[in-house]
């Protein structure tokens, strides 16, 4: 058994919620995988101390100086003064630097390809650098990304972050190159992306931080940027464990469905396995504080007779040894199969299982509702958005249904009847859409 120092971060848990038992010629296995992270407690008998790691954080902000930033001029004091607000709330000892971005990426401070250590000395200079930002140019994002990653790469630090502001489309490099600068940067760093205004390209947002493992959302009111900006900075300094992947093995003859994050956000991890050995996958998770994340894992296993039993799946947490050698596994959950003729058995649904399914359901029609809207096809939406109000009151998900009724007119939240409004908020249309795929967890 490995020897491990006094833990320094996080212990982990995992607990699985499913129904095992299949109906005669049953193969679909669905489950919930809770992973919980406690600063500090025992985390349940399950849970693995961390080895000692070593190195803090680091973080990159990154700031939109593109001269649309200038109108309204609200904008661009708003982000000077956010990005000041998010630089006090850094620890001290951790590694940062400020990147003005436009068609070109720019470092602000401390320059010459440096980090600072933060203190009050760093803190003081790189506010005052930032008071001579001003607006121009075009908009460039992957230019932004790359010059952070290279900022990022030179800091002996656990944890890598970014946090980077738009107001506008990425309209001064092709497509091509954000995507290939966002594969570049992947596994490398986490990054929150935050749109501010109503300008900018909601799925463009949100793919930089479904990319880099990091929040999106939408600061309509630049007079919000402060304090979702200490928010967000307050959070990231809360991670402790970085690189942490869900490994998911399977028995020969096993097929996997899907695996996807469905707390506190839904997130299709499916297509980003990368292999670990045989029958066995990782699906990157990021980093980690003291909090807890569900995950929704779906398998299909060979057909059985009635009264076998079988492990489907075992799902590990995974993190890298920082010197380069094994792997150390946090924790692990067991997934069975266990075919039954009792028809009660084999058919009740696991509320966990059914409360996720029903909210990456909203997430999806949410989406699909506001498309239809776009396009003119308001039949559509106005079936989409209104299954939406019904699972939004179903699942208790109180803060999604605000948002909705801001979009619709909720006749019967309960049979999905509603009306579209004639004249809806661009904000409004814009914060729904960015905020569809935040979930609210199963109640207990």
């Amino acid at each position: 058994m490995a020897n491990f120092s006094k833990p320094t971060g996080p212990q982990f848990s995992v607990d699985v919620y499913q129904n095992e038992y299949l109906p005669e010629g049953g193969r679909d296995v669905n489950a919930i995988v809770t992973v919980t992270a406690t600063g500090g407690g025992t985390g349940g008998t399950r849970a693995t101390p961390l080895p000692a790691a070593g190195g803090s954080a680091a973080v990159v902000l990154m700031l939109d100086c593109s001269g649309s930033m200038d109108y309204p001029g609200t904008k661009m004091r708003g982000a000077r003064e956010a990005t000041a607000a998010a630089i006090d709330t850094l620890r001290d000892g951790t590694s940062f630097a400020v990147v003005a971005g436009t068609h070109v990426a720019k470092e602000v401070y401390p320059g010459d390809g440096r980090l600072a250590v933060a203190d009050g000395r760093t803190r003081a200079e790189a506010k005052d650098a930032l008071r001579g930002l001003s607006a121009g140019g075009g908009t460039a994002i992957g230019t932004w990304l790359r010059l952070a990653d290279r900022l990022l790469s030179s800091a002996d630090a656990a944890i890598r972050h970014g946090v980077l502001l738009t107001d506008g489309r990425n309209e001064h490099e092709d497509p091509e190159e954000l995507k290939a600068a966002l594969e570049a940067c992947a596994g490398r760093f986490t990054c929150d992306a935050r749109g501010v205004g109503t300008d900018w390209e909601v799925e463009e947002v949100k793919g930089i931080a479904r990319a880099l493992l990091g929040t999106a959302d939408i600061v309509a009111d630049p007079a919000g940027l402060a304090a979702d900006f200490t928010t967000m900075m307050e959070h990231a300094m809360g991670k402790e464990v970085a690189d942490v992947a869900l490994r998911l093995w399977t028995p020969v003859g096993v097929e996997i469905g899907f695996v996807k994050q469905v707390a506190p956000t839904v997130e299709d991890l499916t297509g980003r396995r990368t292999e670990a050995g045989p029958r066995a996958g990782d699906y990157p998770t990021g980093s980690w504080g003291d909090e807890s994340r569900d995950y929704h894992v779906s398998v299909r296993v060979p057909e059985a007779a009635i009264g076998q039993e079988m492990l489907a799946a075992r799902v590990s947490l995974i993190v890298p040894d920082p010197a380069g050698g094994t792997p150390t596994t946090l924790s692990h959950g067991l997934v069975r199969a266990v075919w039954t003729d009792d028809m009660v058995m084999s058919t009740s649904i696991n509320p966990q299982v059914a409360h996720y399914t029903g909210q990456a359901e909203l997430a999806d029609v949410i989406q699909q509702g506001l498309d239809a809207r776009k396009s003119g096809d308001y039949g559509g939406a106005t079936a989409k958005l209104g299954r939406a109000v019904q699972l939004a009151a179903v699942s208790g998900n109180a803060d999604t249904a605000k948002l909705l009724s801001k979009v619709v007119d909720v006749v019967d939240a309960a049979t999905g009847t509603v009306r579209l409004k004639a004249k809806v908020a661009e904000a409004d249309e814009m914060t729904l859409e960015t905020r569809s795929t935040k979930t609210v967890r199963v109640k207990k």
